[in-house]
């Protein structure tokens, strides 16, 4: 396997690997520059029609070539991307593009009730499409350890909030720590990897961290996606048609719980803007009240 030396190498990859598309225009997403390799891959579009994603680094390029081998064995699940080309040598992937807005552009004037329809039903497919695959490795989670939580969350939050974030850390150690069946799941399954048209869902991309783990983990995100828990509700309603098994919403509040923390904690370390621009303390309360919308007593 081999990765690019730098960004720049993108069209001398593209000439390798899919010539007849090196000659369209190339118009590259803005480049982060970022300490940690791992995240040294980006994506470009291709004349308006392809997306090309590529690494320039050894830990980024193992993702992408990951994603690669899902997206191979995966073409018939509904949602997912046509490949057009793909390699190892360079790590390259280009698929066709999808026009459409994330979930967080739309959310707020789809059908919900519609949407999760959609949504459990991508999901369905996407399992029982694991169920025949060899070899599946787990997914790489990515909410922080609750430990971590308990020791540096605590100064971005008002005093009187700390003991709640700890006993909500409790709660969702003791929820999660009976293992549950795992399943192939997206495991980065939030509003921005979702492309939709009006209110149809239209792909899903960005399988990077793709492999096994709880049925309940790809809906981490859901609870805080748009007013309410109205999608949550919803695709986990849809699931259980569609599969014959019930989604626990503790298991899916436990995850959302690590995963809105530990996104707060490393954003506020890192002077990093929230995704609503509010505050951590502002996040505290609305988990307070999706806890009690969904009528889960957590402490």
């Amino acid at each position: 396997m081999k990765w690019l030396e730098s960004p720049d190498a993108l069209f001398e990859a593209l000439e390798r690997v899919a010539p007849e598309l090196s000659c369209l225009p190339i118009v590259t997403r803005e480049l982060v520059n970022k300490d940690e390799p791992l995240w040294w891959s980006s994506s470009a579009v291709l004349g308006g029609r392809y997306v090309a994603k590529f690494a320039w680094s050894r830990p980024a390029a193992l993702r992408l070539a990951h994603e690669i081998t899902v997206l191979t064995e995966l073409a018939a699940v509904p949602y997912l991307p046509k490949v057009v080309a793909s390699s190892t040598d360079p790590v390259l992937l280009v698929t066709e593009l999808v026009p459409g807005r994330s979930l967080f552009e739309v959310v707020d004037s789809i059908d919900r009730d519609r949407a999760g329809r959609q949504l459990a039903y991508f999901l369905a497919e996407l399992q029982r499409a694991g169920e025949r695959m060899d070899d599946l490795p787990p997914a790489a989670l990515q909410p922080a350890g609750t430990d971590t939580v308990r020791e540096r969350f605590g100064k971005w939050i008002r005093p009187e909030q700390r003991t709640a974030v700890l006993n909500w850390c409790d709660w969702a150690d003791e929820v999660l720590a009976e293992p549950a069946l795992p399943v192939l799941a997206h495991a980065d399954l939030h509003g921005g990897n979702q492309v939709w048209y009006g209110d149809e869902l239209r792909a899903i991309v960005d399988l990077e961290t793709a492999g096994l783990a709880d049925p309940e983990y790809d809906l981490r995100a859901f609870p805080g996606t748009g007013p309410g828990i109205e999608l949550l509700t919803a695709t986990m309603k849809h699931y259980q048609e569609f599969t014959g098994r019930a989604l626990d919403p503790d298991r899916v509040m436990a995850w959302h719980l690590r995963t809105a923390l530990g996104d707060a904690l490393w954003r506020s370390e890192a002077g990093v803007l929230l995704p609503d621009h509010r505050t951590p303390a502002e996040w505290i309360e609305d988990l307070s009240t999706r806890f009690t919308a969904l009528k889960i007593r957590s402490v």
